[in-house]
C-alpha cells in the first residue's frame, strides 16, 4: 500500500523530562508509515528548559519544526498554532507528555480520503472524580446542544488536511476540538472511533481541568453555537465527503 504523509504535532508545556522521548519516537513511527512527514512542536511558554530541549531537537533532525510561543497562550492557542503550520496530507496532533501511545498510529499507515480517525480513551482511572465528572458533562453538552456523540472529542485524532482547510477555524480555546468535529459531522466527513490506551503521566501536571480553562470552555460552547449556525449557512452538507 503506498504510503502517506504526515504532519504530526505534539503540544508541550513544561515537558522537560518527556518531549525528546516522545519526539523522537515519533520520528522513529513516521519513518516506518510516511512517505514524508514532519513533526511540528508547539512549545506554550514553557519555562523548565523545554524551549531549548526542542530547538536541540530541530537541530538535531531536519524534519523537527519548532513553533515556540514566548508567553504561556493556553491550549487552544496551541492547538490553533499547530494547525496553521501543517503541510502534509494526514494531521494529527497529540500532547507531548507521552499519555498517548504513538504505536497506536502505525497501523493507520493508510487513510482514506474521504474519513477522519477519532481515538478514544475507554476508562480514565488515573483521573479524579471532578475530571471525570468534568468529562461527562462535556460529553452531554457535546451530544445535547450541538449533536456531536464522538466518544472523546477531546483525545486525538488523524484529520486529512483538504477537511482541515474547509473548517475555517474560528474558537481559541481548547473547545476548538469540538468545533473540528462538529463541523466533519456535519460536511459528511466519515469517523473510525478507535479504542485508545491512557498512558500515565510520568512527569509534570495536567492543565486541562483548571479552573480557568474550564469556565473558558464552557463560555464557548455557547459561542461554538452561533459559529456552527453560520458554517452550516455557509455549506451544504456533505460537501466535504465528495472532494
Amino acid at each position: 500500500m503506498q504510503k502517506q504523509s504526515w504532519s504530526v504535532g505534539l503540544l508541550c508545556y513544561n515537558e522537560v523530562k518527556t518531549i525528546r522521548d516522545v519526539a523522537e519516537k515519533a520520528l522513529r513511527n513516521l519513518e516506518l508509515i510516511a512517505s514524508e512527514y514532519e513533526l511540528i512542536i508547539v512549545d506554550d511558554g514553557s519555562k523548565d528548559g523545554s524551549t531549548e530541549a526542542i530547538r536541540e531537537l530541530a537541530a538535531q533532525y531536519k524534519q523537527v519544526v519548532p513553533v515556540i510561543h514566548a508567553t504561556n497562550k493556553g491550549i487552544g492557542m496551541g492547538i490553533n498554532s499547530f494547525y496553521e503550520h501543517v503541510r502534509y496530507e494526514n494531521v494529527f496532533l497529540t500532547a507531548g507528555d507521552g499519555q498517548f501511545d504513538l504505536d497506536e498510529l502505525l497501523p493507520f499507515a493508510y487513510v482514506a480520503p474521504d474519513s477522519f480517525v477519532s481515538f478514544y480513551r475507554k476508562e480514565n482511572t488515573v483521573y479524579s472524580f471532578y475530571r471525570n465528572w468534568l468529562s461527562w458533562v462535556n460529553k452531554k453538552m457535546n451530544e445535547y446542544l450541538l449533536g456531536v456523540k464522538i466518544k472523546d472529542v477531546n483525545w486525538s485524532k488523524i484529520i486529512k488536511q483538504h477537511h482541515l482547510k474547509q473548517l475555517d477555524l474560528q474558537l481559541k480555546s481548547s473547545l476548538v476540538e469540538t468545533e473540528i468535529c462538529s463541523k466533519l459531522l456535519y460536511l459528511g466527513v466519515g469517523v473510525k472511533e478507535v479504542q485508545s490506551k491512557y498512558l500515565p503521566r510520568i512527569y509534570g501536571v495536567s492543565k486541562g481541568s483548571s479552573f480557568k480553562t474550564v469556565i473558558k470552555a464552557f463560555k464557548d460552547i455557547w459561542i461554538l453555537m452561533g459559529v456552527m449556525y453560520k458554517f452550516k449557512r455557509k455549506n451544504k452538507r456533505g460537501s466535504a465527503a465528495s472532494q
